[in-house]
């Protein structure tokens, strides 16, 4: 078997690679095709092979495979090894049966992952490309990819298990975690560079149910975001009492951003900046720099300004959807309800904490329009200028 030496020392088989065919080759198009391109290329085919016109059944439930893969973005089909994983379907009568085979799929799943890791890790050491399909149908199947330019391509949802990455990482997918166990949560750690969503909004990717994404030096352009929070019986079987469960969904960018849509329901945030749409539910918020675009933030939500920073909220027409039992806390632990805040005019503050004080309508809130609220303008909150206090500006 004759094959080419690359720089990292590995033997790639050119007689192999022939024989991988991805999807691409089955629909017979250029590989990059546009989904205009990929769906003219299946009904070519479709009409060529489906048994209505007399053609190979199954030659055409090939084709029709191949057309689904691609429209999520899955460059090659199934092996045969993952076909026989992924025909084991769990399922099973009772509560306790469908947890004990979830078990199963989380572990399995979370196995797929570490290997997923050391496959990049790999690549990312002798500064190669690669693609290659990870997962299950069951829990999550994912297409990775390292390109040349040392980012991780993900492709597919992201559903149980851990995975470090030394790059950036760019994913077309939803990231969820178990609902059955902690043991197998998801965590994905980026050590170098941004982890981003394509197209976030648009095509409404969502972090959920208690996963964790750790960015250590750099941003988190992500979605939705939602945690879980619900009530269980007592487990001693105690009539009428029940205990609350939560999977808290957490963003970490200490250095960098994070910016997302809304967050609701027992979400975590923790960035040098920001930048958000709506709060809502339990969620705990914490930067230097904050910046609020919608109108919802909700009763028990905690923003917690780190000293030095600023608050901005945009909001410009409407602040009735601002939860004044909201609450900002500031690093020396002074705690401010968001109605002092929604209520105080900018004329009502020490000249000396609002600077360019002339700049702005004096009957103007501190909430919307875009107005910086400083860490020193709330710490002062509720002290008067020396002007106010003694009729003169000394």
């Amino acid at each position: 078997m004759h094959g080419q030496r690359r720089g990292n020392g590995s033997i790639i088989s050119k007689t192999v690679v022939s024989m991988v065919e991805s999807n691409y080759d089955i629909l017979n198009i250029k590989e990059g095709s546009t989904e205009k391109e990929i769906r003219d290329g299946f009904r070519r085919l479709a009409l060529q092979f489906h048994s209505d016109k007399g053609g190979d059944n199954e030659q055409f439930i090939k084709i029709k495979q191949a057309y689904e893969d691609l429209k999520v973005g899955k460059k090659f089909p199934e092996t045969d090894i993952e076909k026989l994983r992924n025909s084991r379907v769990f399922s099973g009568d009772s509560e306790e049966e469908i947890r004990r085979k979830n078990r199963i799929l989380g572990q399995e799943l979370s196995k797929e992952m570490k290997t997923a890791q050391e496959w990049a890790s790999a690549l990312n050491r002798s500064n190669a490309t690669g693609t290659r399909l990870f997962g299950s149908k069951t829990l999550g199947e994912m297409e990775l990819e390292r390109k040349a330019n040392g980012a991780l391509s993900i492709k597919g949802n992201f559903m149980a298990g851990e995975l470090s990455y030394d790059g950036p990482i760019i994913m077309q997918g939803n990231i969820s975690s178990p609902s059955w166990t902690e043991e197998f949560k998801t965590i994905i750690r980026v050590s170098k560079g941004d982890f981003k969503f394509v197209d976030p909004v648009e095509n409404k990717y969502r972090i959920d149910n208690g996963a964790k994404l750790i960015v250590a030096q750099g941003n988190a352009v992500v979605g939705n975001i939602f945690g879980r929070k619900y009530k269980v019986q007592d487990p001693e079987g105690r009539v009428g009492i029940f205990l609350t469960q939560e999977h808290r969904t957490q963003i970490l960018a200490h250095q960098g951003k994070i910016v997302l849509e809304n967050a609701v329901n027992t979400v975590s945030l923790e960035a040098d900046t920001i930048i958000a749409l709506n709060l809502e539910d339990d969620v705990k918020i914490r930067a230097r720099e904050i910046l609020i675009y919608g109108s919802k933030v909700t009763y028990d939500v905690v923003i917690e300004l780190k000293k030095g920073g600023i608050i901005r909220f945009f909001e410009n027409f409407s602040v009735q959807g601002f939860s004044g039992d909201a609450k900002i806390r500031l690093e020396n632990g002074k705690e401010i309800r968001l109605f002092d805040v929604k209520t105080k005019k900018i004329k009502d503050l020490p000249d000396e904490f609002v600077p360019y004080k002339q700049n702005y309508n004096k009957d103007d809130t501190l909430v919307g329009k875009g107005f910086t609220i400083t860490y020193q303008m709330l710490e002062n909150l509720d002290k008067k200028s020396k002007k106010n206090r003694w009729g003169m500006g000394f």
